[in-house]
Order: C-alpha cells, then sequence, then structure tokens
C-alpha cells in the first residue's frame, strides 16, 4: 500500500485534549459593537505603529516560513529515500530520518490592524456529510434491497468477534488493547467516531471496534470479500428453512459487493471515491452485521500482521505497533515498527507526517518521537482496559 498520512479517528481524538469555549458575557459587559469601532478613525500614529509592527511580523514570518519549508521537505526528502532503499532491501539507518524536531515560530504575532477593512466576500463553506447508522442503513435498502442482521446484544457481536479473530490468528492482547484504543474501552459494534463519551456530533465514517472508515470496508470487500463469501457459503451448509433463506440472500448480496468494489484499480484514491457514494455507504453497513461485521473487524488487523510478515517481520506485533499500522497504514506503520529502540527515541514523530497533519496534532507533537508515540498509546490502552466493554471483549475470547 503506498504511503498515505495518518488518518487519526476515534483513539486519537481521545488523546488530544478538548478545548472548551469561554463562557458568554454578561451583555453589560460586552465589548462595543464592531461597527462603532470601526467608525472611530485610526489616528495617524496608530497607523504607522501597526505598519511598523506588520513590517516586524513580516520579516519574522517569512523567515520562519522558509526554515519550515525547507524542514518539510527534508522530510519529504528522506521519506523517498527510504522507500527507495526498502525496494532495494537495502538496511535502513539514522542517516534516512530527520533527526531535528520542526522548527516552532517564536515571533511576533500578526497586529491588528486599526483601520476598518472590507470583509472579504467568501461564499459560505459547504461542510460534508458524514453518514451515520440511519444512512448507511438507508443506502443498503435502497442500493441492495438489504439490511444487515443486528445483534442480539452487544455481548453476541462482542464474541462473534472474538471467535472469528482467534480462529484467523489475531490474539486476545491484540483484539483487546486495539478496541480498548479505538473506542476508548467502551464502544458498542455501531460506535462511530465523534458519537461516543457523550460526543453529538460524527467527526468521521470510523466505525466499530476498529473503527473502518468507509474506504477501509471497501478496501478490505475488494481485498477479502471473495473470503468472506466462501465463509458464509460454508455455514449455509449446516442452515435450513428461513435462516438459510436469509443467510443465501446475505451472500448474494455480498457478491454485488465485492464486484462493485473491484470496479476500480486496488488503490486507496480510487477505493476512497467509491467509499463516498450510496453504494460505497451500503457497503460500510456490512460492519453492524453479526456475520460479516466481524470479519471485516479482523481483517482491517490481519491484514497489518500479514503485510509485516511479508516484508520480513516474523516477530508479533505488539498491541501499540498493531494500532500504529492501523492508524497510520501498513508502510507508513511498518516504518516505525521495524526501528530498534535506540532509533525509537531519536526520530521525531514528523517524519511520519505530512506538514499540514502534524500541525493539527497536538498528540504528535506533545509526544515528539516514535518511542514518546508508543508509550502513549500503551500508556492509553493500560487505562482502557479496565473498562467495561474491554473487560467484556476479553471474556469473550
Amino acid at each position: 500500500m503506498p504511503y498515505q498520512p495518518i488518518r487519526f479517528r476515534a483513539g486519537y481524538f481521545a488523546l488530544v485534549l478538548s478545548l472548551s469555549a469561554a463562557p458568554s458575557q454578561a451583555i453589560d459587559n460586552a465589548a462595543p459593537p464592531a461597527a462603532d469601532a470601526m467608525a472611530q478613525a485610526a489616528s495617524p500614529y496608530a497607523i504607522a505603529e501597526y505598519r511598523r509592527l506588520l513590517k516586524e511580523y513580516q520579516d519574522a514570518h517569512g523567515a520562519f516560513e522558509q526554515e519550515a519549508g525547507a524542514y518539510w521537505n527534508s522530510i519529504a526528502e528522506k521519506r523517498r529515500g527510504r522507500n527507495a532503499k526498502r525496494r532495494e532491501h537495502q538496511p535502513i539507518n539514522l542517516d534516512d530520518y530527520v533527526l531535528e524536531q520542526p522548527p516552532v515560530y517564536t515571533g511576533p504575532k500578526r497586529p491588528v490592524n486599526p483601520e476598518p477593512e472590507e470583509p472579504e466576500a467568501r461564499p459560505p463553506r459547504q461542510r460534508k456529510a458524514i453518514p451515520l447508522v440511519g444512512d448507511l442503513l438507508q443506502a443498503a435498502s435502497e442500493q441492495f434491497q438489504w439490511s444487515p442482521r443486528k445483534p442480539a446484544s452487544e455481548i453476541e457481536f462482542k464474541r462473534a468477534y472474538a471467535r472469528y479473530a482467534k480462529a484467523a490468528g489475531l490474539t486476545r492482547e491484540q483484539a483487546v488493547r486495539v478496541y480498548s484504543f479505538e473506542t476508548g474501552g467502551t464502544g458498542n459494534y455501531d460506535v462511530q467516531a465523534g458519537i461516543e463519551h457523550g460526543g453529538k456530533r460524527a467527526i468521521s465514517t470510523a466505525m466499530g471496534y476498529n473503527q473502518l472508515l468507509t474506504t477501509n470496508s471497501v478496501e478490505l470487500m475488494a481485498e477479502q470479500g471473495q473470503e468472506f463469501v466462501k465463509e458464509l457459503t460454508a455455514r449455509a451448509a449446516s442452515l435450513s428453512g428461513p435462516p438459510r433463506q436469509a443467510m443465501d440472500r446475505k451472500i448474494a448480496v455480498l457478491k454485488k459487493m465485492v464486484a462493485f468494489t473491484r470496479t476500480v484499480p486496488d488503490d486507496w484514491s480510487a477505493h476512497q471515491k467509491l467509499a463516498d457514494t450510496p453504494q460505497g455507504w451500503a457497503v460500510q453497513a456490512m460492519v453492524l452485521d453479526i456475520d460479516v461485521g466481524p470479519m471485516l473487524q479482523t481483517h482491517k488487523l490481519l491484514t497489518s500482521v500479514i503485510f509485516a510478515r511479508t516484508k520480513g517481520f516474523n516477530r508479533p506485533l505488539s498491541a501499540a505497533e498493531l494500532e500504529m499500522m492501523n492508524l497510520t497504514g501498513d508502510g507508513t506503520g511498518l516504518d516505525m515498527v521495524t526501528m530498534p529502540q535506540v532509533m525509537r527515541e531519536q526520530v521525531p514523530t514528523s517524519n511520519f507526517f505530512q506538514r499540514g497533519g502534524y500541525e493539527r496534532n497536538p498528540v504528535a507533537i506533545r509526544h515528539n518521537t516514535v518511542a514518546k508515540l508508543l508509550a502513549i498509546t500503551d500508556n492509553r490502552m493500560d487505562a482502557n482496559c479496565n473498562l467495561p466493554g474491554a473487560k467484556e471483549l476479553a471474556a469473550a475470547f
């Protein structure tokens, strides 16, 4: 799989400190309306002082941007170099990483213009709709005339997941600790990023124990769908009557979904386009199905284990290492996982980001080496494994 910038989901958002808005001031303490303030003409001194401060800011910020641009260019160059060495099966060493932390702007802030400025006319920003469970179910009904079979209880889904994951080769430690990180240790089979622990608004399409994005589900269906069909066909052989008819119907729908996901090349960008369609939303509804959902959840992790083995990494992945691959994509995650401890303690996390993603991510900035990032992931897993959902999943294995 090609390099992908880190795609953060519920687990990493749980690490980020939430910022609460300051309480609104009482009406009688409110500042004068902006229109009244703008009506007061700025003095020549204020204008001259503003221009002086603006020049200082522009000079300082321009120098910073030049330094930062050079730094992030070197990050990209080093990444290309590592990829080339891996293709040639050459060893990776410290010289293949940027060992300095990213530059931080410490200059003056941009001054406030004392003169009235016409607000820049911009069209209203259109927020992209994030499908919720109801949207997925509607898409499945409209596109494939089908609805997922939901579990009778949460523990039924956990047992189905544990049974399939164990048979596929995942360990209890891997499954439970990744679940505890991704869902906060309490998430149900249909938990969606942003709508947990009191959250009211979805922040992404990530759903389930391992927080599959719609693109993950489309990609897994394209790559593993035939195995899913084979598994369900074997189960159908032992059924009869209405249960057999329902399973046969599900298999037929599954085959159609596999065909749909294979209409494009096996590429993340191509799968992403399919995922953002009604048919793609219907594929995501399979995450909710008691038969197919556990298989999707398992293979999200299992493909990372298999990828590591094909690259010659044969020791078992720790849960934190597996989570790095789950979060960042297999190629980027393996870059961190294969690194010896002495290098992990020296290599900055910025080596695995693009600039925009890094600067929006306080977790990676605060825990700014590979060793620190893995450590905080382990610490979060330790804490969340003591919560009810994680304990319930552990007991299901």
